[in-house]
């Protein structure tokens, strides 16, 4: 089958359009280095939750909503090599580097897919 990683992420409202811009750009390197598919989704109306939730769990604050994204790889090792080439490119510090993205709140997993229905 293929493989997945995703992500979940708490991004500033007033800055969608800035993450909009930064993740074109990142799945570009991402599909020049293996990705079949990259998808980026924004969170509307989504509720805080009593014990869990996607706010939750990235400690979304007032003012940011939920990106939910994942890349589609052929397997666990282009997933990998895929990571190294792109985070290893000076492009991606220069796209990071502002303060959009505050990686310690992301949450990131690699899976196998098990079943994929159309």
């Amino acid at each position: 089958m293929s493989y997945v990683d995703g992500f979940i992420i708490p991004v500033k409202t007033d800055r969608k359009d800035d993450y909009i811009a930064a993740a074109k750009q990142m799945c570009a390197l991402y599909l020049a280095h293996g990705a079949t598919r990259c998808v980026e989704t924004w969170a509307e109306g989504m509720d805080r939750g009593n014990r869990t939730s996607f706010p939750r769990a990235v400690e979304a604050d007032q003012g940011e909503a939920v990106v939910f994204s994942w890349m589609e790889f052929p397997d666990k090792a282009t997933s990998e090599a895929a990571h190294k080439a792109v985070w290893s490119d000076p492009a991606t510090e220069a796209l990071m580097g502002d303060g959009l993205v505050d990686g310690a709140r992301m949450i990131i997993g690699g899976f196998d897919v098990l079943l994929d229905l159309t």
